[in-house]
């Protein structure tokens, strides 16, 4: 018999230690090691009696080109962030905050692919069969070709699954689930190393779709160790919280394709709507305008949109002045305040900055540096921008205008929203073609200049 031994196992990133420690010294992570108790690994003897596997080398040339096809889920968003859709045999895992909304997506798909007579299994140990049904219910869904399976144990989810014809296969969560052969509970490092080992052999074995749900940590990443984000082939982020309107999903990691793209929706009483004019949300639509918005036009992916950038600004006593930022970078706004203070003459330094994206959405587009400033300028001075503007540009640390990505798009963007003048960085007025109909490309080389031309 193989003698046990008890391990410490960091659930962050999966580091192991003989003995207890507050302190993985791999990660830095605090009170995260987990005792775990494994066999010894006993190691066989050489011998020419052993048993060899049947697996043989053949030439790269000699194997068959086999074009798996994206299967189209029907969500729109969701098929733009997969590039197409899920694709047989592939492994997915979907992570995100309690509450979200990851549990209400993917039994939209499967009710999607229900409607087209795809069949699937939802494994949970997480809701009983009643709880799922209640959800589904509200959803709309009601279909046979959907099979639900309420256990914690990864043996019976594989052995259903095989027996079953399902294409695609939802386990929800990981880190409920538990392996017979695993001693520690469920949620620990070993746990979900082995169960999704087991779950992805047999998903590749079998070539069924697998879509995983995972929990995150309070810092927002994946819960459990590395590992399981390296076994995956796509992981999904879902973020959004109740305070915003938009729930936005993004792919960090996908074998089939980029991971550039951005998914929106919007969740409502019926569920997640994809939004695939987000305009109506992350614009305002009232008439007045008062100062401190201004409208820029952002490129996530491939996908250009308008975004309304919010900028209040507040003179103040107090020593050290406040910056309150959400939806960009805070230490981008801060570098935009500097230059706008230094080579614009906008005084900042002696009041508190609030900056917001309208929606709750969150970019990392250096594009909308130049709308971020125009915000701030107006805000400063009280100076209403016109609901015809619309700005596109990165801004340097001297107050010059850098090039920025997917000019024609934004351009053309801009055009097919009815905006009458875009200011965006030098030497891009020659892309304004016929199409981009009575819109003026003004082109400027310093924030300074953009902000003069813009009546700032």
């Amino acid at each position: 018999m193989p003698k046990t031994r008890t391990i410490f196992e960091c659930q962050t990133c999966g580091s192991q230690f003989p003995k207890w420690l507050g302190r993985c010294s791999e990660c830095g992570g605090w009170n995260t090691l987990v005792e775990s108790v494994i066999g010894d690994q006993v190691a066989p003897t050489q011998s020419k009696d052993m048993a060899v596997s049947n697996v043989k080398v053949v030439s790269l040339t000699d194997v068959d080109v086999i074009e798996a096809m994206p299967v189209e889920t029907g969500i729109s968003e969701f098929d733009l962030v997969l590039s197409g859709g899920l694709i047989p045999g592939s492994v997915t895992l979907i992570g995100g905050e309690p509450g979200i909304g990851k549990s209400t997506l993917v039994m939209q798909i499967l009710g999607s692919l229900a409607d087209r007579k795809i069949k699937s299994l939802y494994a949970s140990a997480e809701e009983s069969n009643p709880q799922l049904r209640g959800r589904a219910s509200r959803l709309g869904i009601k279909n046979e070709n959907i099979g639900v399976l309420t256990t914690s144990n990864v043996e019976d989810i594989i052995h259903h699954a095989g027996e079953s014809d399902a294409s695609i296969v939802v386990v929800d969560s990981i880190h409920t689930i538990i392996c017979n052969d695993i001693s520690s509970g469920a949620g620990t490092v070993s746990q979900v190393r082995e169960c999704a080992h087991r779950l992805t052999e047999f998903a590749k074995r079998t070539t069924t779709t697998l879509i995983i749900v995972g929990q995150v940590t309070k810092d927002g990443a994946l819960a459990g160790p590395k590992v399981l984000e390296h076994i995956v082939d796509t992981v999904l982020s879902f973020e959004g919280d109740d305070n915003t309107l938009i729930r936005t999903l993004r792919a960090s990691k996908h074998r089939f394709g980029n991971i550039d793209e951005l998914g929106l929706f919007d969740m409502t009483e019926a569920g997640l709507v994809a939004l695939d004019d987000p305009q109506s949300i992350m614009t305002l639509q009232s008439g007045s305008r008062p100062s401190g918005l201004a409208v820029g036009v952002a490129v996530d992916g491939s996908r250009p949109f308008l975004v309304e950038v919010q900028a209040l600004v507040v003179p103040t006593t107090a020593p050290v002045p406040r910056k309150v930022v959400q939806g960009v970078e805070s230490a981008r706004v801060s570098a935009l305040a500097a230059v706008l203070e230094k080579r614009c003459g906008v005084k900042l330094s002696m009041c508190d900055i609030y900056v917001s994206l309208v929606g709750g959405i969150k970019l990392r587009d250096a594009g909308l540096d130049l709308a971020i400033c125009a915000a701030l300028a107006s805000a400063a001075n009280d100076q209403p921008v016109s609901k015809d503007f619309v700005f596109a540009g990165e801004v340097g640390l001297s107050g010059e205008l850098r090039p920025s990505t997917h000019t024609l798009r934004r351009i053309r963007e801009a055009s097919r929203r009815g905006h009458s003048h875009l200011y965006i960085n030098p030497g891009k007025a020659k892309y304004a073609a016929d199409d981009t109909g009575k819109l003026e490309v003004i082109d400027s080389e310093t924030v300074s200049e953009v902000l003069i031309k813009a009546g700032l």
